[in-house]
Parts: C-alpha cells; structure tokens; sequence
C-alpha cells in the first residue's frame, strides 16, 4: 500500500472583500468588490519532501500559508493533513493536534517574536501550550536542548531578542517552531530579511534539520536560487493561481509555462556577464479586475486570441509537470534551451 501525502491543498481559494464602505456604495452606485487572493490552487506533499511556491509579490503564496496553518479559512476548497481535512474543523479541542503538528516560521524575524519577553519563554511557549513538559525544570531542559539544535547555547535563553542579530532571531524563531515536535513547517520567506551572507547558514539549517527530524516542508519565496538549493518540487504561483508545477530539476531544465521561463531569465549567471538581459515584462494585473482568460495574456509575448478569452487549466505534461498554457497545449512555444538552465 502506497503511503499518502502528508498535506493535500484541493480547489483552495480565499477572497477577501474589499469594497467600500456601505454607505458610500449606496450613494455612488458602486458594487462590491472581491480580490481574489487566492482562486483555486491544488498541490500535494510527500512526507519528508520540500514543496516550494513561488512566484512576484502579490501572487497569494503567503496567503496560501497561512491558509494551510489556520490563519485564514478558506473560501473554498480543502485543506488535508494526514489524511484529516483540517479545514473544515471548528472546534478548539479539534485543531489542537494539528496546530501542535504543524507550525510556522514567519519572514521577519524582528516582527514575530515578542521583545518583553526573554527568549527561554519564547521558545518554552509551545511546551507550556501543548503539555509537552511537567516541570519548568523540564522545560528549562527543553529549551537548552532546542536552542543547541539550532545553533545556540542554552544561556542565551535568558536574554532578550533585541540582544541577536537577524540571523540569530531566525534561529530562535525555528528553535520556537520546533518546540512542539511538529511534522510540518511553513516557511514563509524564511530567509527575505537576512544578509545575503547569513542566508545560507539559515537555509543549511533548515536541511539539517529536515534530515535530522525527518520534517516535511513548504517553502514561500521568490528567490529561485532558495528554490534550487532546497525544493524537491515547485509550484510557480501567479495572480493567485498555479500556472506550473514540477521537481525541482526538471523545471529548471525545461521550463514550459512562458511566466517560468520569464522568471528563470532573473536568475543571476556567471555565464551570462556582458550578455543583455531582459526583466519580466509588464506589471502584474490589478487582483481586483484580472485580465478574461489566461491572467499573463497582457504580458506573454505567445499571447493569442484563446488565450484572451479562454483561462487553461493545469493539464499533466511528460516528466512530472502540469501546466495551465494553451500555448504549451497547442505547442506554439519554442524549445528551452539548455544553457541557461540555473
């Protein structure tokens, strides 16, 4: 028997209302207004596998995060973890086991942990908050434990997060993730706001410990050179819904939606000194009012008049890969070639 996937993501949407105030609209004639952050996106992830969304800012990952975590509740569709749909659970006493399994780590550091508090309480907070220790002499214990995991030494629970550096907040807030022996962690721009040259040193934690603890991860970004050094698959997120997805290496080696390949022009190459090179063209389309049919026609150089009228569907592809093209669908895109594989 096939084992299944730990997270499944089906038809998941969240629209957020956005109109003007009652009033206002009554006396001006206007509508309501719903953007539409996130409009039907469907994934899987395997056990012990790195799942990556990306995408430009704007383009619902993040909403899609916190989604899967609880923080919003979806318009529609469903989310399913270890073969429990988590979406559809009200009740406290429900959620406790999945929250417990599944935690977060947020973009900035700076902003998500408390400053009053000192950083034996921050990491201690889920220990207290599931029942996991029955003492604060094993709490205390705990926390040395989990701070030495990630690279810290267990006096530096008593100090303050103002007392670290950016690198070593992300530290304490894996360090909190990790607290409640989760499965699952949402990394949502784990590494957006550190110095290129601590990055590393988070993202190789991050592989360490998935290694070490057999954790299960999705990972938010941008940056597709995070993408290539840690996903085992990759969903390509625009206007709120996915446009690809495939492992990691064969959507680096054969990119086939025209956005992708738009975006793996950005990626910095040795190579490609001296060699002119082309930003992604255009802006993104207002949420609110997107485009009829495919929601990158204004800015794909294959644009055609179905792809106008008419929006794709992710259809499945050799190698792995589902796209939503019709130009990829009726083949009218040139071939990718291999030297400009990141």
């Amino acid at each position: 028997m096939t084992e299944g996937p730990l997270l499944r993501v089906e038809n998941l949407a969240r629209y957020f209302d956005v109109s003007p105030p009652w009033l206002n609209r009554v006396l001006e004639g206007k509508p309501r207004l719903s953007l539409r952050a996130v409009d039907g996106v469907d994934f899987e992830i395997a056990k012990g596998r790195t799942f990556a969304l990306v995408g430009e800012s704007g383009c619902g990952k993040s909403t899609v995060a916190r989604l899967i975590v609880g923080l919003y509740k979806p318009t529609r569709g469903a989310v399913q973890f270890d073969g429990v749909q988590v979406s559809g659970l009200t009740r406290r006493g429900d959620l406790k086991p999945f929250h417990r399994r599944i935690q977060m780590i947020f973009q900035d550091p700076y902003a998500s942990l408390n400053p009053r508090w000192r950083v034996r309480d921050i990491v201690g907070e889920p220990l207290r908050a599931f029942n996991l220790v029955s003492s604060k002499a094993e709490e205390t214990e705990r926390v040395g434990e989990l701070l030495r995991h990630v690279g810290l030494s267990p006096v530096d629970g008593e100090k303050y997060p103002h007392e670290f550096s950016g690198g070593q907040r992300q530290r304490i807030s894996i360090a909190r993730a990790l607290a409640s022996n989760p499965d699952f962690l949402v990394c949502d721009e784990p590494t957006s706001a550190l110095d290129v040259s601590v990055q590393a040193q988070v993202l190789n934690l991050l592989k360490r410990l998935q290694a070490d603890l057999g954790l299960t991860y999705l990972l938010i970004t941008h940056d597709l050179a995070v993408v290539h050094h840690m996903a085992d698959a990759i969903g390509v997120m625009y206007l709120g819904r996915l446009c690809e997805t495939a492992p990691s290496q064969t959507l680096f080696n054969r990119p086939l939606h025209p956005y992708t390949r738009l975006l793996l022009e950005t990626l910095p190459r040795l190579d490609f000194v001296g060699r002119d090179r082309e930003p992604v063209a255009g802006e993104v389309p207002n949420p609110i009012a997107p485009p009829p049919g495919c929601a990158f026609n204004p800015r794909c150089p294959f644009a055609e008049d179905r792809c106008r009228a008419e929006r794709p569907e992710l259809r499945d592809q050799p190698g792995g890969q589902r796209v939503a093209c019709h130009a990829v669908e009726e083949r009218r895109l040139p071939d990718w070639t291999p030297e400009r594989v990141a």
